[in-house]
């Protein structure tokens, strides 16, 4: 009796998810995000997602839904050109972590050839999926070697307000030539 019961148990769990997944066969998701096209620099395209399975035929669309369509960054849930702008910023520092979902750009820690002695890291959070100035803080690190260890030195607020203010321009400039195209 044992036996049969776990047989019934075990045939209904491995056929839960064909069913589930039967159910959704019909299901046909078309989103919109970001990419880029070949030679075309940072060109935003917004192109067609293909699900699993492919484009016609059943196949899945993930994160993708109904409220998404029209939506330019569908698949990115970050402003786009505040993305780009800041790795372009941050392109001469090695990244220790970069998250377009999560909109975070980490950076690992970087002596700038002038002063071997101090290193700085920099960390940007993308708040908003607009372009707008308060879409984006940069918070600075710096030390100073103190013999054989580093010690935490401070950073003039004019810096930090200044490398925003780069990556905005920056931004704007690739949506200018985004829209001018």
């Amino acid at each position: 009796m044992k036996i049969l019961r776990f047989a019934l148990l075990g045939l209904t769990l491995s056929l839960l998810p064909t069913l589930f997944l039967s159910g959704c066969s019909n299901v046909e998701t078309k989103a919109e995000f970001p990419d880029r096209r070949e030679g075309d620099g940072d060109t935003v395209y917004t192109g067609q997602r293909q699900g699993i399975f492919g484009k016609k035929g059943g196949g899945i669309g993930l994160f993708s839904s109904d409220k998404d369509k029209g939506n330019v960054a569908s698949g990115i849930s970050v402003n786009a050109y505040l993305w780009r702008a800041s790795l372009d910023t941050l392109s001469f520092m090695p990244i220790a972590n970069a998250d377009p979902f999560g909109g975070t750009i980490i950076t690992d820690w970087y002596s700038p050839p002038a002063t071997p002695k101090e290193r700085v890291k920099v960390n940007v959070f993308i708040l908003d999926r607009t372009l707008r100035a308060d879409g984006i803080k940069v918070s600075v690190f710096r030390q100073i070697a103190n013999g054989n260890s580093w010690k935490d030195a401070t950073v003039n607020p004019k810096t930090i307000s200044d490398l925003e203010d780069t990556i905005l321009t920056r931004a704007r400039q690739l949506r200018v030539e985004a829209v001018g195209q």
